[in-house]
């Protein structure tokens, strides 16, 4: 009896320790400040803010299948260096909704670009920097090359990514096509069925097999979760994927802007380069090629994050923090 006694102590204290680490753990955690909007041209944008609302904008853009949350960890430390951070919920995402009732839930890469010079506008921001990955670093991208007066510094997950939707490109090799076996499911009707009837477990499928190392917790992924129940979020990941493959049409307002893309416009803006070490879309190089040199004359480094994949934000929040203020402390 008395060595039962003991065992169920024991196993008393061995439980409320792990709930006072775990109570420690989410203290520890840093919290996303509330939702605010802004009306822009043809949305009304969903973001958090955090820091001096006078102190320089850092314009944050998350890709999919994510949201303003990837950021919730890079926040904090730029508000500490006296920066104004701006976490973007794009088209389609949490809160952010179309004006139009009945306009077309379109997601072409011109349109995501507009949206954030758009944001940027509609908070009569002059100049700003900018971070994304996945949609959201290529959005960075388009803003970055279309409007240098705009951006100050660039931090491009991924790197380079603007696409060129205006003439097919060779076919790919078959490891890169099985990478993209999403995009192919999304251009059929099954992809749209299925993404609309499942899209918590497609996104965690995601989740899991683009940052193999991640260990995401449910309660993280529900967090961001919440932003697919959004009622254009199907219809924007549906036609994002569809127009760059060529089967659905874009707007007729961003046909030219599609085309000057398709030439790969140069980022003239100070720039630096993030990759996730385990990212399942492939690890590069970590020295800077001729290619990217040609896309992005003005890159100052380009940095292989170990231990982190296609989530970066999300996983490694100090480096993509990091990146920004070591480009902010060095340009004006």
């Amino acid at each position: 009896m008395d060595r039962r006694r003991f065992m169920q102590r024991a196993a008393g204290l061995v439980a409320a320790a792990s709930v006072e680490r775990i109570k420690h753990v989410r203290a520890q955690m840093p919290t996303a400040p509330g939702v605010k909007t802004v009306r822009a041209n043809v949305l009304e944008i969903g973001y958090h803010e955090s820091g001096d609302a006078d102190g320089f904008p850092v314009i944050l853009l998350h890709g999919f299948p994510d949201d303003a949350h990837a950021y919730d960890g890079v926040m904090p430390a730029l508000a500490n260096a006296g920066f104004r951070a701006l976490a973007v919920y794009l088209r389609g995402y949490g809160p952010t909704r179309f004006l139009d009732p009945t306009g077309a839930r379109t997601a072409e890469q011109a349109a995501i670009g507009q949206d954030v010079i758009d944001f940027a506008d509609a908070l009569r921001l002059p100049r700003f920097a900018v971070a994304g990955f996945d949609w959201g670093g290529r959005a960075a991208c388009i803003a970055s090359a279309l409007h240098p007066d705009r951006v100050r510094a660039a931090v491009l997950i991924g790197g380079y990514l603007i696409q060129n939707t205006v003439t097919p490109a060779r076919a790919a090799a078959p490891e890169a096509v099985r990478r993209l076996w999403y995009q192919w499911y999304f251009n059929t009707d099954a992809g749209r069925a299925g993404l609309e009837q499942n899209r918590r477990g497609l996104c965690a499928l995601m989740w899991r097999e683009w940052s193999p190392t991640w260990r995401f917790s449910d309660e993280m992924f529900n967090l961001t979760a919440r932003s697919f129940d959004n009622p254009d979020f199907v219809d924007c990941v549906i036609h994002s994927y569809r127009h760059r493959n060529f089967n659905a049409p874009g707007e007729p307002r961003f046909l030219d802007i599609e085309r000057q893309l398709a030439n790969r416009p140069a980022i003239s803006v100070p720039a630096i380069v993030l990759h996730g070490g385990d990212d399942a879309f492939g690890r590069p190089s970590a020295e800077i090629t001729a290619a990217e040199r040609a896309t992005m004359p003005h890159l100052v480094d380009k940095r292989i994050v170990e231990g982190a994949g296609h989530f970066l934000p999300h996983e490694k929040p100090e480096a993509v923090a990091s990146a920004l203020l070591d480009l902010l402390r060095t340009t004006r």
